[in-house]
């Protein structure tokens, strides 16, 4: 049952809703194993064996919002905040761009000292200064009219996990002044102004169901997004789920395989939070069938700040260490970094 469920997801890239729950609910070694495969075969078709490395700038703890599930909720009174100056921002992209990235990732809380202006200046300057390097943006949930500003400024990137596409599970995950309806029209308000889109989900979030994450990969086949972020659900201590379980490597690859075969064109990140559930989970998500790695390339002394979870992995190697180290690690399986913007193979 599950190989020809393999082979209908490859030729149509996508299974009816009972098909797909048919296929999540079969998560054996075999069937991972044959997932992943095939995941490789089609990423190496079109990508081949190289990676693309982006670099991630961590640049505000700051929130406004109250997420369960997130270490720099609001309410966390413990969270250790911090904002870096354009010049800051500036100094990160620099050293990257001497390490040979060619996009930068801006993320932060949805910070209201992040003014549509502000940030837009940063993405002017960070444009000038790097000419020909893409960037990437996540700060959240903002109206049309702002995310216009950015992609005016230069921004060519932006990435919105939907985080749970059901809104039962979305309500049970958020407070009730967020809202699911308004998270999904911003994702079709960037797709409408010509951003590179990044949506995605976490993997064993609590309440979480295999009818949730088919949910979920409905909504992103219907979405059609460039880059598609997943990554296991980590508990922070400071949080109303601090005692929830964590979500699984092994369902977060065997989603990655699942994802590269519904979108083989698709931006696929092996994430920290994946490296962090597992000291090999970089190197897995790669052979489940992703091409990409952010580095972080944010100030050493504010990563250890930066914590929407527990024990995030690689907040104290400098850069430079970080990613010869990934690069001796992905060589050791095959594959390879590459200078490169990384935009998708179209």
């Amino acid at each position: 049952m599950s190989s020809s469920l393999i082979d209908r997801l490859e030729a149509d890239h996508v299974l009816p809703a009972d098909a797909f729950l048919t296929l999540l609910m079969q998560q054996t070694p075999a069937v991972q194993e044959e997932l992943a495969r095939r995941a490789r075969a089609v990423r190496e078709r079109i990508y081949g064996k190289t990676v693309y490395i982006r670099g991630l700038i961590e640049c505000s703890s700051f929130c406004k919002n109250d997420c369960y599930y997130c270490g720099l909720r609001r309410s966390n009174q413990n969270a250790q905040r911090y904002r870096l100056t354009e010049e800051e921002i500036l100094q990160c992209c620099a050293e990257g761009w001497q390490l040979g990235f060619r996009t930068f990732v801006l993320q932060g809380g949805e910070d209201p000292a992040l003014s549509p202006d502000c940030v837009a200046r940063t993405v002017r300057a960070i444009k000038k200064r790097f000419p020909g390097c893409a960037v990437t943006l996540s700060l959240g949930e903002h109206s049309k009219d702002v995310f216009q500003i950015w992609k005016e400024a230069g921004a060519d990137r932006y990435l919105l996990r939907h985080e749970t596409a059901s809104d039962a599970h979305y309500r049970r995950l958020h407070p009730a002044q967020m809202s699911l309806l308004h998270r999904k029209q911003c994702l079709w308000d960037l797709k409408a102004l010509g951003y590179q889109v990044g949506a995605g989900f976490m993997v064993g979030s609590p309440g979480q169901t295999k009818a949730h994450m088919v949910e979920d990969l409905l909504f992103l086949y219907e979405l059609q997004p460039e880059m598609i972020g997943i990554g296991p659900f980590l508990p922070h201590h400071d949080t109303p789920f601090a005692r929830e379980p964590a979500g699984t490597c092994q369902e977060t690859l065997f989603l990655l395989s699942v994802l590269r075969l519904m979108f083989p064109h698709v931006l696929l990140p092996a994430t920290t939070a994946l490296n962090t559930v597992d000291p090999h989970g970089r190197e897995l998500g790669i052979l489940a069938g992703a091409n990409v790695i952010m580095p972080n390339l944010s100030p050493t002394q504010v990563r250890k700040k930066y914590l929407l979870y527990d024990n995030k992995a690689c907040t104290g190697e400098e850069a430079a260490e970080s990613v010869a180290q990934i690069d001796r690690t992905l060589q050791k399986i095959g594959y390879s970094l590459t200078v490169s913007r990384g935009d998708p193979v179209i």
